[in-house]
């Protein structure tokens, strides 16, 4: 498998010289699968012990810690799991207990949520029963995890499902990275641009493969001080990640999927818990009308020392509610090409088959500066090619 880079935001020489960074990365891959217990570094990186164990233990490994939109059992965060460890990183996982990939930025507020401990790869892992933006909360607070303040890195994904344009707003998973980045933590989120009837779960596999350098990458910048710490990157993954053309930094674009509601049968869809059966209704009057009574009867005991005492009938003084009309709805998303789009929009790239990076700030107002800020990042990313080797 082979990575390119666009030149779209850089010169021309530095495409020939990621693909030899890649090429020694795979083949320092396939040397520490052949002799596990031996690890080697180039002595001329003063900064590889950070990304790699140290024989003297002495550099501590980086924390990343792992989230997600389709929940901890999607196939997408297993393998970025396996991708993260084999980098020799301190992985640790929060993600929902189910699929809340279409949550947005939604957090569990005045209910209590329950987390329980699963077992990714051998990690410290925790399935919540929340959206993303509460794991990335819960994590970070420090009351969840003792092993670690704050970790180097948050990275969401791998999802299933363009993240692209305004989808990015419906997104649980651009969710989960952009409350890091609230809290302060840099944070990438990784999608897929999966195809239905086409993509497979081995293309998640490949996926992880394809984004592994720009985690190193990530990982480096960040203690080294460089890597832009007022965005997050959106990055996505052509739906065949093993042929796609490179990476490439991008805007993002006004393209969204059309939202289809389409009405579904009462006969095939049960009546939600929260409706109250004609029973549950009856139940609740006749309490009520047992507290009336209780109120006359009160009322009679007080007037009893008069001589005149009048007997107080109690009936049903509301009339019983009209039957509700209940209709159930369903939601969609449908997918829609984008026609004469800009090449430097994140759809359009995703499309042609790139890796994009697209850059998501806080503020709109910087955008044009963190896009540049991200560009120059990425080519002295490129420049160093231990950024990317093991």
């Amino acid at each position: 498998m082979t990575t390119s880079l666009k030149s779209n935001f850089m010169p021309p020489s530095l495409i020939s010289n990621l693909q030899q960074v890649l090429a020694l990365k795979s083949d320092a891959t396939e040397k520490h699968a052949s002799e596990p217990n031996k690890v080697s570094c180039n002595s001329s990186s003063s900064s590889c012990c950070s990304l790699l164990p140290s024989e003297d233990k002495q550099c501590p490994k980086p924390v990343v810690l792992v989230t997600n939109g389709e929940g901890i059992d999607s196939p997408g965060l297993t393998f970025l799991v396996q991708a993260l460890l084999d980098s020799h990183l301190d992985v640790y996982v929060c993600a929902p207990k189910s699929d809340r990939s279409v949550a947005g930025h939604s957090v569990t507020v005045g209910e209590t949520i329950s987390v329980s401990s699963a077992q990714i790869n051998g990690t410290t892992a925790f399935e919540v029963s929340g959206t993303p933006a509460d794991c990335v909360s819960l994590a970070l607070s420090g009351a969840l995890f003792s092993n670690f303040s704050r970790p180097t890195l948050v990275v969401s994904g791998i999802n299933r499902g363009s993240s692209s344009g305004i989808n990015l707003f419906y997104s649980g998973a651009v969710a989960g990275a952009r409350e890091a980045l609230l809290c302060g933590v840099p944070s990438l989120c990784i999608s897929m641009n999966w195809k239905k009837d086409v993509s497979c779960e081995s293309d998640m596999k490949d996926a992880a493969a394809v984004c592994s350098p720009l985690i190193y990458a990530t990982v480096k910048g960040i203690q080294d001080g460089v890597f832009p710490n007022s965005c997050l990157l959106n990055i996505e993954i052509p739906w065949c990640p093993s042929t796609n053309k490179g990476f490439k930094v991008t805007k993002q674009s006004q393209w969204r999927s059309s939202l289809s509601w389409k009405a579904v049968p009462t006969k095939k869809h049960p009546p939600p818990a929260n409706f109250m059966s004609s029973q549950q209704s009856l139940g609740i009057q006749l309490a009520q009308l047992g507290r009336e009574a209780s109120i006359a009867g009160a009322a009679r005991r007080l007037n009893s020392q008069h001589k005149n005492v009048e007997i107080e009938s109690v009936g049903v003084a509301r009339k019983m509610s009209s039957q509700k009309t209940i209709k159930f709805f369903r939601l969609e998303f449908l997918e829609e090409q984008q026609e004469n789009a800009d090449e430097d929009l994140d759809i359009r790239a995703l499309e042609d088959g790139f890796v994009t990076i697209t850059p998501i700030c806080l503020s709109p107002t910087v955008q044009s500066e963190i896009q540049t800020s991200v560009s120059n990042w990425i080519a002295g990313a490129v420049l160093s090619k231990n950024q990317f080797s093991l």
